[in-house]
């Protein structure tokens, strides 16, 4: 992005003392954010954010040092945008191509920046994609998605959906939150005993969470079904919990890679996975969303930070 452009975010949506635009060392232009409640980062690229970290608290979202930051490149940590398909792009009612780049193309795409405003402490800021030159030579070019966040003591995101077209639009969505933890291996994480999910390590077996709380183990891949719960990470290493309500939102993931494949990412280190925790914010599989034409739909996401005894 050139200085010009640059200069233009500023003019239009900077903040004195508050929000400010600049380019990281590869280029790529991004929000830096610095309020009385919080600290954040966000891209334009994926409209991805990357770092929130409320006053007086250590940081909430993890980032893996060796992401790339590039274009077309997706970033390793943060809050990806997962649109219009989860993983790898599978045949639906709608369409049976199957190509495409893992998770959509929303992540690895330029949003618009639109709008920006202080409302007490918090910090308002919204973010829009349209087709682009890769959305249409994937089929899809009658769409529009605004991304919506409050940033302050809590954290809010809103991912609305709008079908511009004539036909159904059918698509699967996720704010894919990485948490940093202290130990991944000493977390617990409650609100989604008695559900249902499919287990993507175990061959995509369906399986019923029957313990109270989940402690991770192993390679963690978890798709919760049906859920519109509540859940709560606890982690005693940094003595904090993390709230994660949702509206909107019948599914939620639960990932974490472990050693075994977490040295195997080009994206990640070998111990990264020891410090991050991904509980997403979802709508896959069963829950895939269908919109008539001219239909919206918004999914959000309240994450919220509260100290707890070592």
């Amino acid at each position: 992005m050139s200085s010009t452009e640059l200069q233009s975010l500023n003019d239009n949506f900077g903040v004195p003392r508050i929000l400010m635009f600049d380019a990281d060392a590869n280029g790529l232009p991004r929000a830096v954010i610095s309020s009385p409640a919080c600290t954040a980062e966000l891209y334009l690229h994926g409209a991805h954010l990357t770092a929130w970290q409320p006053t007086g608290e250590q940081p909430v979202l993890f980032l893996s040092e060796a992401s790339p930051f590039a274009e077309g490149k997706a970033i390793r940590g943060g809050v990806p945008i997962i649109f219009p398909w989860f993983g790898a792009r599978a045949a639906t009612q709608g369409s049976q191509r199957t190509d495409g780049p893992s998770h959509g193309f929303a992540r690895i795409s330029p949003w618009q920046f639109s709008f920006a405003a202080v409302s007490g402490d918090d910090l308002h800021l919204a973010l829009t994609l349209e087709p682009n030159e890769l959305s249409r030579s994937l089929g899809y070019d009658h769409f529009k998605l605004a991304f919506e966040l409050i940033l302050g003591k809590e954290l809010r995101m809103r991912l609305t959906v709008a079908n511009l077209g004539t036909g159904p639009l059918h698509f699967e969505e996720a704010l894919h939150t990485y948490f940093t933890v202290g130990d991944a291996s000493k977390i617990s994480i409650d609100g989604l005993s008695g559900t249902e999910f499919i287990d993507k390590t175990d061959s995509f077996a369906r399986k019923i969470q029957q313990e109270p709380t989940i402690a991770l183990t192993c390679e963690t891949d978890r798709l919760y079904l049906n859920t519109e719960a509540t859940v709560i990470l606890h982690d005693n290493q940094i003595a904090r919990s993390i709230s994660v309500a949702k509206a909107n939102s019948r599914s939620t993931v639960v990932w974490n890679p472990w050693a075994s494949l977490s040295s195997k990412m080009a994206d990640m280190t070998a111990e990264n996975w020891k410090h991050m925790t991904c509980v997403e914010t979802a709508n896959d599989s069963e829950n895939a969303i269908t919109l008539g034409a001219g239909e919206a739909h918004t999914m959000e996401a309240r994450i919220s930070v509260q100290k707890i005894s070592g």
